[in-house]
C-alpha cells in the first residue's frame, strides 16, 4: 500500500485474508486491515485527508454472518468502502448482499457492489439496497439503458 501511495494511488483496495475470515481467526482479520488502514492514514500530514481503503470481500464465497462480520470489523476501523467483490471469482454482487451490508455499516462506510453490474435495471437495484458505487465494465451499456454481453 505504502508503494502504491507513493507511486500516486488516491485509493487503496485489498482483499480480504479469506482464509482467516474461513477459520474463524477475526483478530488476524482486523489486524491485517488495520494495518493497510494505518498505512492509508500515515500519509496524512494534516493538510491531507488519508487515503481512502476498500476492502474486498468476495462476498460469494462467505456465509451472511461473515459478511456481516466482515462489516462490523470495517466499520470499527473506519475504512472508506466495503466491497462484494473483486470480479475473478464465482460471482459478483447480489442485492441481498448489498443490502446486508449497507444495513451493517450504516453510514460509516461506502459500499460498492462490483462484479455482475451489466445493465440499468441491475444497476439501480444495487443502488436501491444501498450501495454508493458500482464497480462495472458496462457503464456505457448501462447509461443507454441496454446491457452488456461479457460474461462475469
Amino acid at each position: 500500500a505504502r508503494r502504491c501511495i507513493s507511486a500516486g494511488a488516491g485509493e487503496i483496495d485489498m482483499v480480504v485474508n479469506i482464509g482467516n475470515v474461513k477459520a474463524g481467526d477475526w483478530t488476524a482479520v482486523e489486524e491485517d486491515i488495520r494495518l493497510v488502514y494505518n498505512t492509508c492514514c500515515s500519509v496524512c500530514d494534516g493538510t491531507a485527508s488519508p487515503i481512502p481503503l476498500k476492502v474486498i470481500f468476495e462476498t460469494c464465497l462467505l456465509t451472511k454472518e461473515e459478511i456481516r462480520k466482515l462489516c462490523e470489523v470495517c466499520a470499527d476501523i473506519g475504512v472508506a468502502f466495503v466491497k462484494t467483490s473483486t470480479g475473478f471469482s464465482t460471482g459478483g454482487a447480489t442485492v441481498a448482499d448489498v443490502r446486508l451490508m449497507r444495513e451493517v455499516v450504516g453510514g460509516t462506510c461506502g459500499v460498492k457492489a462490483s462484479g455482475g453490474v451489466r445493465d440499468r435495471a441491475t444497476a439501480l437495484a444495487m443502488i436501491r439496497a444501498g450501495a454508493t458505487r458500482l464497480g462495472t465494465s458496462s457503464g456505457v451499456a448501462i447509461v443507454n439503458g441496454g446491457k452488456s454481453s461479457d460474461a462475469y
